[in-house]
């Protein structure tokens, strides 16, 4: 297989390769496999069928389908039919599980206390999670140390029946300081929490006075509980709950409209939009959102005394645009504080993270690869294909002027030598390794990754260096970066076990055996090969009967040449 992506001097049209290396292919004969090798692969071959039977390439994970709209219909229905005190759990009945032995996941909601602040990613989480949200209702006075046992007794039970599958807990705002406390008790189960705008940063003036020096001080946090409180009393409820508006009427546009559709569509979802906003007032009363208040001061208190004794992994989503809470302030100092956290920050994006535009929580969890059904993460079995939507949003959106510019053309080679445009010359199923030479910075795997998923329906797994999935290399400030999709798409890091795994499942592997080396040539070394002398892969791919591939790319090293 040839793959071809032109050079980039400018931003006029850009020629074709019309000479591509026409590359060669082998099919090494199928070697026995010992007894106990061809036992563990037929097991994870038989695991694999039953993965690939329930989760394809591009299923439809049914994201986008709901909007805010949805969310105040569902808060005002739940609101009606309150039946008052105690808290309780309820199971959305879009959440329909496509995987085997799904692990739980614990929506705590915020202040509002209603749980309806999953409602987007309700389908979208429900295909791969158990999912459960807590509701509190409008006229319960549970304080927060009740609400603590409530959903410790819920995790412990849990524990119980399957003490070897984790619980998810994702906790916004006044739900992330919850999550945080129980995470704090029970430190010898197996958590994770996903904080979004965690409100363990909200604490009284006198609170602030007598605070630690480790909890970092709240004097900012001390003036902003006044002014809520304030604006409490006056009936002005706008700045609790609103994010951001204009993200949030963005749900519900569609994301590959041209501009002129883009905005006539958002001229009538944002102004529909906004008398909905206004009805906050009218489904939540004044009074209990001043209890909301001076519940979330306690939590606040009880979390940030407890911080140390937190052992789950943690993961915070930070909206850096939070006009509610100092967001990013906070993220810096939990990271600082808990010993197992990691941040991703979205620059654009306020308070009400899970209800604004380009917001999947599926997909930040798969890119953060934190999902898993075990005590570790397996990168083999815990993946999970990438959905439509995502592959919209990273070929149709993110991606789409990258394409524009270099304009990428593929070719292959059929049995006959014929070269064709795209992959037809590729076999249809694994198992399959391409084996290439690393161009400059890896700029064509966007190109193979949707090359294979849409003409394929095939996912690439590429293998890439170990140090690319260490944590401890990430900050406070970290975004979702290009290797965070790359994670969605399937990269895993180059080990034997996994490659021997990957061919026993016949899957479809990326493996560049120059490796990092390869991939920042020097001048007068393009298109250079720097493999290793006996590549080992190649005696493994034999005992499999994989079919490689090997492929090149050309015009890429020519980039940066002048």
């Amino acid at each position: 297989m040839s793959f071809a992506v032109p050079s980039l001097p400018s931003l006029s049209p850009l020629p074709l390769c019309n000479h591509p290396a026409r590359p060669s292919r082998s099919s090494p004969r199928r070697s026995a496999l010992p007894a106990a090798a061809a036992a563990a692969a037929n097991a994870e071959r038989e695991r694999a069928e039953n993965g690939r039977s329930l989760m394809r390439a591009l299923y439809d994970d049914g994201f986008g389908s709901a909007s805010v709209k949805d969310y105040f219909d569902a808060t005002r229905a739940i609101m009606k039919d309150d039946g008052g005190p105690p808290p309780r759990w309820f199971c959305p009945v879009e959440c329909k599980p496509s995987v085997e032995d799904p692990p739980l996941l614990l929506f705590l909601p915020g202040s509002d206390g209603v749980g309806t602040g999953l409602i987007l990613h309700h389908r979208s989480l429900g295909k791969v999670f158990q999912v459960r949200c807590l509701h509190i209702p409008v006229n319960d006075r549970t304080p927060f140390e009740g609400l603590v046992k409530i959903v410790e007794q819920t995790i412990k039970y849990e524990h119980a029946v399957s003490p070897k599958r984790p619980i998810y807990i994702v906790g916004e705002s006044f739900g992330g300081c919850l999550a945080l406390a129980v995470a704090a008790r029970n430190p010898t189960i197996d958590l994770i929490l996903i904080l979004v705008n965690p409100g363990s940063n909200f604490i009284s003036e006198k609170q602030s006075a007598t605070s630690s020096p480790c909890c970092g001080g709240f004097t900012k946090q001390s003036s902003l509980y006044s002014t809520l409180f304030t604006e409490l009393r006056n009936g002005c409820i706008m700045h609790i709950e609103l994010g951001n508006p204009l993200k949030m009427a963005m749900v519900s546009v569609a994301d590959d409209l041209p501009p002129q559709q883009t905005l006539e569509q958002l001229q009538y979802s944002l102004p529909s939009l906004l008398p909905l906003l206004s009805e906050l007032s009218n489904i939540i009363p004044k009074n209990t959102l001043l209890w909301k208040l001076k519940l979330l001061k306690s939590a606040a208190a009880y979390t940030n005394s407890r911080l140390h004794a937190v052992e789950a992994e943690v993961l915070l989503l930070v909206s850096d645009n939070d006009n509610l809470l100092p967001s990013a302030e906070e993220a810096d100092r939990l990271w600082a504080s808990l010993k197992n956290c990691r941040v991703r920050h979205f620059k654009d994006n306020g308070h009400t993270l899970l209800l604004e535009d380009g917001i999947n929580l599926l997909s930040i969890i798969k890119a953060t690869r934190i999902y898993r059904r075990s005590r570790q993460h397996d990168y083999v079995t815990d993946f999970l294909p990438p959905t439509i939507s995502e592959f919209q949003k990273s070929f149709k959106r993110d991606n789409r002027w990258y394409d524009l510019l270099v304009n990428p053309i593929m070719f292959s080679t059929l049995k006959d030598g014929t070269i064709v445009r795209g992959l037809s010359g590729v076999p249809n199923k694994g198992p399959v390794l391409l084996v290439g030479n690393h161009m400059l910075m890896g700029m064509e795997l966007n190109s193979l990754y949707e090359g294979f998923v849409r003409e394929k329906k095939a996912v690439l797994r590429g293998m890439a260096h170990p140090v690319l999935f260490a944590t401890k290399y990430e900050t406070s400030s970290q975004e979702m970066t290009r290797f965070d999709e790359m994670s969605i798409y399937g990269a895993l890091p180059v080990t034997p076990i996994n490659m021997y795994r990957l061919f026993a499942r016949e899957e479809f592997v990326l493996l560049y055996p120059g490796g990092a080396r390869e991939a920042l040539h020097r001048k007068g070394e393009e298109y250079k090969l720097f493999w290793p002398d006996r590549p080992e892969f190649v005696r493994m791919a034999a005992k499999f009967g994989v079919t490689i591939i090997p492929f090149g790319v050309v015009g890429e090293d020519d980039v940066a040449q002048g």
